[in-house]
């Protein structure tokens, strides 16, 4: 079974992805890995996480010759913003925290993107750690150097790409998650799987049940794979100048839907309706057939995935993914699947292609 997983950065070794059942080994792999004496650590988590692991984080460092502080913000999507940001900003300047000092983000991708995005722009940058707790974030958010916040709720509209020292990956906390947020990380896996690996769309169908269980072996098998994925997407592409725009498969109608209906439902169930979409949108190009679109749907049924929404008007959502990063000039650039396994960019889709798809997840 995979234990690390060697993330490069213009063609040379940036930071490891350790895989481990537990947080018994973070210490250990810490001064192996990251090797540096830093004079204060921050715990940036949030009010559900911390409940669950901070004091047993902040006894682990306070093991090696560091001031140990914590910082803990309101758990939801509500709280990604420029103010919590500010609070953070203060809390650091108030405890003294220098350029030789660490954040560690502990919990879900609101946590990561919030503490990453806060350690690339507190005194011009100093160093952080990803240490992510939901599926969510460990097959998609703590990898790739993405790190920001929303602004007046658009999704990740303020941002910067600032790469970790280190991700350190307890798959035993997906045992801990409700089932809301295990189903939001599946719409990631299944994604991962529709854009680069046949073969692991079909191992995720044969093995749904296992993973529903939330068995250990299968859970850090589909964690690696998800990470090896996009591990290799953000090496060859690491600022979204090519290939990396196949990782927003689902994500730019999803982003409008998410948006639209005020952050109620999941950014995994959210990706999962925009999936829905792209892949009419494909097999409108002719690109996958009729008895794929419908399998790509029950598979996402069989994981409790949302493939339709209610009380959304399909002008507004059009309108809505016009605000985000993704758009060329006038154009959408909207990734789609040119075959199970294989993403591709398109970037001629009509208004009327895309409303068309739109209210094929409307109800």
């Amino acid at each position: 079974m995979l234990q690390e997983l060697l993330i490069n950065y213009e063609n040379k070794p940036c930071y490891k992805i350790v895989f481990r059942p537990d947080f018994s080994d973070l210490i250990n792999v810490f001064n192996s890995e990251v090797n540096h004496q830093y004079d204060k650590i921050c715990i940036v988590t949030d009010s559900n996480v911390a409940k669950l692991y901070l004091h047993e984080i902040i006894s682990g460092f306070k093991n090696i010759d560091s001031e140990v502080y914590s910082f803990s913000f309101d758990a939801g999507e509500e709280s990604k913003n420029l103010c919590i940001v500010n609070l953070l900003y203060q809390h650091l300047i108030n405890h003294k925290f220098a350029r030789n000092s660490l954040l560690v983000a502990l919990g879900g991708g609101v946590v990561g993107d919030l503490t990453g995005f806060a350690a690339a722009t507190f005194l011009r940058g100093i160093d952080f750690i990803q240490v992510p707790t939901t599926l969510l974030s460990q097959v998609d958010s703590s990898v790739g150097g993405k790190t920001g916040v929303d602004f007046n709720q658009y999704k990740n509209m303020v941002g910067a790409f600032y790469m970790p020292k280190l991700v350190y990956m307890n798959i035993g906390s997906l045992n801990t998650l409700d089932d809301n947020n295990f189903i939001c990380g599946m719409g990631e896996v299944v994604k991962s799987a529709l854009i680069a690996d046949k073969d692991f769309y079909n191992w995720l169908k044969d093995n749904s049940e296992l993973l529903k269980a939330r068995n250990y072996d299968a859970l850090a098998y589909a964690v690696g794979k998800c990470c090896g994925i996009k591990g290799h997407v953000v090496e060859i592409d690491p600022k979204e100048k090519g290939i990396r725009a196949y990782l927003n498969f689902g994500h730019t109608i999803g982003h409008a839907i998410e948006k639209l209906k005020n952050f109620t439902l999941g950014h995994g169930q959210c990706v999962g309706l925009g999936m829905v979409s792209a892949i009419y949108l494909s097999n409108k190009l002719s690109y996958i057939s009729d008895d794929e679109v419908s399998d790509i749907i029950e598979t996402l049924k069989e994981f409790d995935i949302p493939v339709s929404v209610d009380g959304l008007n399909p002008t507004e959502v059009l309108a809505a993914t016009k605000s985000d990063k993704k758009m060329t000039g006038n154009k959408i650039k909207f990734t789609i699947l040119k075959a199970v396994g294989q993403a591709d960019s398109y970037l001629d889709f009509s208004d009327e292609d895309l409303l068309w798809a739109i209210d094929k997840v409307l109800v």
